[in-house]
């Protein structure tokens, strides 16, 4: 385990996930499945996981993430029977354009996790107090909504997207009948314990498949 990845860079007191951009510096603890969770990906065996040629797919294409997405380092990761787990580390080095996307007006030019979660929207004013001031009785959408409409290059879904899409693509081209399940788990992680906790579980998973909640 690389205890070096975190140093505590990326502590996250308490992430609102609605106010949360995740093209944001920090760590975060990705899970995807296969769909219906079928065994596509190989078998554990002796404690030890014994790879498919689908499963040495996922487990390729994961490692080309970091020469497809920027300013990105990779944390552990395991291919499982039915799903896999992974640590991607965005370390928040934008362009401009990205930064102005996710800032309130003359914010400062910061990377640091705990500054940017302090600059995330204040509760909304209510709409009597809203139309006192006239301002629009919408409020404008959280970043979790518009998250939704755009993913930007760099976030965590896109990534996800991008991965899911080529390890489907050429399981397809090499004949497999293959599929993920539509969504993905993601977990900010918010202190380097849990940091090495969930690193540890990642490395610890196929010695641990029997206990384990994706099982059968």
């Amino acid at each position: 385990m690389d205890h070096g990845k975190y140093k505590n860079k990326y502590r996250i007191p308490s992430a609102r996930h609605q106010h949360w951009d995740y093209r944001w510096a920090a760590a975060y603890f990705i899970t995807i499945c296969t769909h219906h969770r079928l065994h596509y990906f190989g078998e554990v065996v002796n404690k030890r996981m014994v790879l498919s040629p689908l499963g040495v797919l996922a487990d390729v294409f994961w490692y080309e993430i970091k020469n497809h997405a920027q300013h990105i380092e990779l944390g552990e990761f395991v291919v499982m029977p039915n799903h896999m787990h992974g640590i991607l580390i965005l370390t928040g080095v934008e362009n401009v354009e990205t930064r102005h996307a996710l800032s309130p007006p003359n914010a400062p030019n910061v990377s640091n996790v705990e500054t940017r979660h302090a600059l995330s929207l204040p509760n909304e004013p209510n709409v009597e107090t809203r139309r006192a001031l006239s301002l629009p009785t919408t409020p404008p959408k959280t970043l979790g909504q518009q998250r939704f409409q755009n993913q930007g290059k760099n976030s965590i879904s896109s990534i996800i997207g991008g991965y899911k899409s080529a390890v489907t693509k050429h399981a397809h081209r090499l004949g497999f009948d293959f599929a993920w399940q539509p969504r993905f788990h993601d977990h900010i992680i918010r202190d380097e314990p849990s940091f090495d906790r969930i690193s540890q579980y990642i490395i610890d998973n196929a010695e641990n498949w029997d206990m384990d909640k994706f099982y059968g």
